[in-house]
């Protein structure tokens, strides 16, 4: 019986879904940036346009030409064989060296008793070759021997005869179109040109989308620069567009903020009423309670007023680095905490918001000092980004809620939780890590507990 037929590897790729994988490949290996992209568009077509007019050139233009001279040339060869074997012959053939000299621009000698040397190295590709060689064949139909290689400006061709051999000596330029190269320069000269031209005008368009990016960065990362929209018009209706959309951003942050600013003024003249009252009445432990209550109520109502107004208002910066490192130790320690080293790798100046960058550092540094025993706070430069972490050798966080602690007023029921504060110092951190266009982690210590590392572009 038949063996069973062998299974397949596996589906066989649809035309489709090949097109789609081409795709994907072709992608993955062009540029990615703009202004790359642009020149391929401009640069591709030129190149597919020569290609074709150069190929239609070369093959019937000069091939043709070419074709033409050498039947030519051949043509006049076999005249002459034909002459020298018809009529009586002289001894010294001079009446045909002189038809053949002054009238078709040839020179000839019969050498009588020769043969033909043997076949000389052929050149890898010579359409004079091939092209003289073909119309011997068809003309004269006899032994032959060319040499198109040898000499630059003249060729030498040899053919049996009766007795011996005739050999030609013609300029190259009589069976060669020899004058095709300019058409090629020209063509790319030109084409040179147009595209340094291009490339010109391209840059000078693509410059106003570069800086409508920058700026759109900087502006993610509270940093403020003086834009004008310029370029096309599209482009300028995008520059406007986003100076406007910025506009309304910095006007809702700014009522936000005046808001809150008139809440927190008016909170603030109660709780003050509330501390006061209670400091004229007769003190006893129900009182100092109160009091304990009241300060509590005041640090709450700052960290939410903190967290809500943000710190988007201050400007970006230049600062030393190492000096804020050096800042957060001594708030921690004076919190009671033990910051055990600080190293900074790197460059040591960074363009942040400084005072909000310092809460940002000090919240994660607290939290570290409130549930560790030694902290270690690193810094290191990325890339293009400036890292800092924060490591601690406390009970650390589970891995699947280590997301879940940065949102407001989330508090963690194991032994991280935060038993005296708002609930508010990891979302606090991570809104002015992410206003300056970075972002807050958590990983395992190498002590043992928690690291916390933010980066921001520097």
């Amino acid at each position: 019986m038949p063996a069973p037929p062998l299974p397949l590897a596996g589906p066989l790729p649809t035309p489709r879904r090949a097109w789609r994988r081409l795709g994907r490949i072709i992608g993955d290996r062009l540029p990615k940036g703009l202004y790359a992209r642009s020149l391929i568009i401009i640069i591709a077509p030129m190149v597919l346009l020569q290609s074709v007019i150069a190929y239609t050139f070369m093959e019937r233009h000069w091939q043709l030409v070419t074709r033409r001279l050498s039947a030519a040339v051949t043509a006049d060869i076999a005249a002459l064989i034909d002459i020298y074997e018809s009529y009586p012959k002289e001894k010294d053939t001079e009446t045909l060296e002189r038809i053949a000299g002054e009238r078709l621009n040839l020179d000839i000698d019969v050498l009588e008793g020769a043969r033909l040397p043997p076949p000389g190295p052929r050149p890898f590709f010579s359409l004079l070759d091939e092209a003289l060689s073909e119309e011997i064949r068809r003309q004269i139909n006899r032994p032959f021997w060319i040499d198109t290689v040898g000499r630059s400006s003249l060729i030498e061709i040899r053919i049996e005869i009766p007795g011996g051999v005739m050999r030609v000596i013609a300029r190259r330029s009589q069976a060669y179109a020899s004058n095709s190269h300019i058409f090629l320069l020209w063509m790319g000269g030109s084409s040179l040109v147009l595209l340094g031209v291009a490339i010109l005008f391209l840059r000078n368009q693509i410059r106003p989308i570069l800086r409508l990016a920058d700026v759109a960065e900087s502006f993610g990362k509270g940093r403020e620069l003086d834009f004008r929209p310029r370029g096309a018009r599209e482009v300028r209706k995008a520059g406007h567009a986003f100076i406007e959309m910025k506009r309304r951003i910095e006007r809702a942050m700014e009522q936000r903020t005046t808001m809150l600013n008139g809440v927190s003024h008016d909170l603030r003249t109660i709780i003050t009423r509330f501390r006061l009252s209670l400091a004229l009445l007769e003190q006893n432990p129900e009182i100092d309670d109160l009091l304990r209550d009241v300060d509590e109520m005041s640090r709450m109502l700052e960290a939410y007023l903190a967290f809500a107004r943000g710190d988007s208002g201050e400007p970006a910066a230049a600062i030393d680095l190492r000096a804020l490192l050096e800042d957060v130790r001594t708030d921690v320690e004076r919190l009671g905490g033990h910051v055990s080293e600080v190293t900074l790798e790197g460059q040591a100046t960074v363009t942040v918001r400084p005072d909000a960058f310092r809460r940002c550092l000090f919240n994660l540094a607290s939290n570290a000092a409130r549930y560790g025993d030694t902290i270690a706070i690193t810094a290191r430069q990325e890339a293009r980004w400036l890292a800092v972490s924060i490591d601690d050798d406390g009970p650390g966080i589970p891995p699947e809620l280590r997301e879940e602690v940065f949102k407001p007023f989330v508090r963690l029921d194991d032994a991280r939780q935060d038993a005296g504060g708002s609930g508010l110092g990891l979302a606090i951190a991570l809104d002015i890590a992410r206003a300056h266009g970075g972002d807050v982690a958590l990983h395992d210590s190498p002590l043992g507990g928690l690291r916390a590392t933010v980066r921001v572009p520097a």
